[in-house]
């Protein structure tokens, strides 16, 4: 237990670190495995920083700079606070590529439709076929190995997990849940960043935006809205306009008199040619 001179030596350290920190963020713990929490900071040394200790203290680290004050109110349960000076979507990006896959246990939620797919398992013959027939899963023996028969969806996304569906999937290695340590939020420049707007597939992301600008563009040109991206297009657009006009109506002007004297010419031509008359 701490006394009372190393809380106050933990608390202004604390808030020095928050104070020289670009990015601030909490991160809950609860549920969160141990070796999860080892890897994500050991992973992340040097670039992201994690204060532990008791939610008072860190609600006291947070409350002592006004810019994070408002943070302390998401330290619920067993928490940590995350300090960093990257941009926040790469930071919460790192966070995503650290999660690890878990086991079942019975009783929990099928997080996605679990399938078993028909073919060779590396299980010999013994009390784990009892097993996975139990669990529903159709096996066979065969050349001295045990092989799933029929591919199936075992659970179904939503359902729970009973005992033996649990055991058979530890048997077959198949890892359904995924643990994830993440912050709840993030404070960059005033702003409050949540994991619904962190969590984007960049891909996916500049995919939709590339999209929503074409579809723009289009719109703004037919509607005739003359902005930057559309004038050099509408510019383009007049001047075609006013030359097939030009051409059509004979004006005589020097951006066509060239083009006129050509249309003149291949008219002769073509009169000279009905008429008979040798050039």
């Amino acid at each position: 237990m701490l006394s009372k001179d190393q809380k106050r030596k933990f608390v202004d350290e604390g808030i020095k670190a928050v104070k020289a920190s670009k990015v601030v963020g909490v991160v809950p713990l609860a549920g969160i495995p141990d070796r999860l929490f080892q890897k994500s900071r050991n992973g992340m040394r040097g670039s992201i920083r994690f204060i532990t200790g008791r939610k008072s203290l860190l609600a006291m680290v947070l409350e002592g700079d006004a810019k994070t004050k408002e943070l302390a109110k998401e330290l619920t349960g067993t928490s940590a606070i995350m300090l960093g000076n990257g941009n926040p979507f790469e930071i919460y990006s790192r966070f995503k590529e650290g999660s690890i896959k878990l086991a079942a246990k019975p009783k929990q939620a099928a997080p996605e439709d679990i399938r078993i797919e028909e073919g060779e398992t590396s299980l010999q013959p013994g009390q784990a076929v009892t097993g996975l027939k139990s669990a529903g899963i159709d096996v066979k023996i065969d050349k001295g190995k045990v092989v799933i028969s029929k591919s199936k969806v075992l659970v179904k996304k939503g359902e729970l997990i009973s005992l033996d569906v649990a055991k058979a999937l530890h048997t077959l290695d198949i890892l359904p849940f995924r643990a994830m340590l993440a912050p709840s939020v993030m404070l960059s420049d005033g702003i409050a960043f949540r994991p619904d707007v962190l969590d984007i597939n960049p891909e996916r992301t500049s995919a939709e935006i590339a999209q929503a600008f074409g579809a723009a563009l289009s719109l703004s040109l037919e509607a005739g809205i003359v902005n930057a991206y559309t004038i050099s297009s509408m510019l383009t657009k007049a001047y075609r306009n006013a030359i097939t006009l030009g051409i059509e109506t004979k004006a005589y002007d020097s951006g066509i008199v060239e083009m006129l004297l050509e249309s003149a010419a291949a008219h002769a031509t073509a009169l000279n040619g009905a008429a008979g008359v040798n050039q």
